[in-house]
């Protein structure tokens, strides 16, 4: 199902550099299952998999110092 919604911007991009996430719709359905408590299931924590496999993360020598 869609929605047409107004989003605060500035909340979004917060939210989006807090969570990690990349596209809106990633960004809103985080947050929603975070705000409600679900825990990720199925298809869930494949989206969530690819939201990390599209992160930058630092180098790992630096990480654990």
């Amino acid at each position: 199902m869609k929605h047409l919604v107004d989003v605060d911007e500035d909340a979004l991009a917060a939210a989006r550099e807090q969570l990690g996430t990349k596209t809106i719709k990633d960004t809103i359905n985080v947050a929603l299952r975070q705000a409600s408590g679900m825990s990720l299931q199925g298809e869930d924590v494949e989206a969530a998999l690819d939201v990390l496999a599209g992160m930058d993360f630092e180098d790992r020598e630096a990480a654990w110092r």
